[in-house]
């Protein structure tokens, strides 16, 4: 079983909440599950609590406050964490993903938002808030690049996407906009940074045909399922739950390409986008 990772509580509010709400139960002779029952959460919510991988509710706050004679610790800190800069149906989802080991995500319509090119990234935002004023898609265009910050570290987290050919096929923004952005998962690839495989049309049906899924592990609590929706995401904690989406997610796996076949269909699709760009 791994260790519990040491958090800093000087680094984060997050990292402040996680290491005391640890403290302070062990004080009292709590178990991870002994704590969460009258709650109604978890032991695993709790683990992923005092790891930093959830986001700690107002309204825990305060029942954590009166379980462990907190007198408003948890309260007061819990405000510090602020506003996400992300949908609030993401914003949690977003924090975990910058904390996992490992991310495998199923795609079935977009580019995942950690390989979105910024040209790829507003079209998105862009064809979904039509009135939306620009600076507000800058913002948004924004949040999703800085998410992408994980690629720079050159082997952590694994990165594993599956995309359905639609992705490739459905032209988001200009054929230059996804000549680009074919262009770049390519290249990410090349690298060993992300293994990419892509799920054919003729694979006919398959194991998530329901949505997006996308899978989170971490060093130090246990792994999370969230599931995309139009304007809406669960984020899964329940092993058992866990379980299956993690099968789900074999099953794609063993449907798609291989590695090297999809990324010479990624590479065959953008060069037909780079010829069209080039006839306009």
């Amino acid at each position: 079983m791994a260790r519990p990772r040491k958090l800093d509580p000087s680094s984060s509010p997050r990292a402040l909440l996680g290491a005391e709400l640890r403290h302070r139960r062990e004080r009292a002779g709590l178990s991870q599950n002994d704590l969460g029952k009258p709650l109604f959460l978890s032991g695993s919510f709790i683990g992923q609590l005092e790891s930093g991988v959830r986001r700690m509710q107002m309204d825990q706050a305060a029942e954590f406050d009166r379980a462990l004679s907190a007198e408003g610790f948890f309260v007061r800190n819990c405000a510090a964490l602020g506003k996400s800069k992300y949908p609030d149906h993401f914003a949690e989802a977003a924090e975990a993903e910058a904390r996992a080991t490992e991310i495998k995500e199923y795609a079935p319509q977009l580019i995942p938002g950690l390989l979105q090119t910024e040209a790829y990234a507003r079209a998105v935002f862009r064809s979904g808030l039509p009135t939306a004023a620009e600076g507000a898609i800058d913002d948004l265009v924004a949040a999703r690049l800085e998410r992408a910050q994980i690629l720079a570290d050159p082997t952590e987290p694994l990165l594993w996407f599956v995309l359905d050919e639609a992705v490739l096929r459905r032209q988001v923004g200009t054929p230059r906009t996804m000549a680009e952005a074919l262009r770049h998962i390519s290249t990410l690839t090349h690298r060993r940074r992300i293994i990419i495989q892509v799920l054919p049309f003729d694979a006919g049906g398959h194991a998530a045909m329901g949505g997006g899924l996308k899978l989170m592990a971490f060093k130090d609590a246990p792994p999370l399922a969230y599931l995309d929706g139009l304007g809406a995401g669960q984020l899964l904690d329940d092993p058992g739950t866990v379980r299956s989406y993690e099968l789900t997610y074999d099953l794609v796996v063993a449907s798609a390409l291989s590695p090297a076949a999809s990324l010479a269909l990624i590479e065959s699709v953008a060069e037909d986008y780079e010829h069209e760009a080039q006839e306009h």
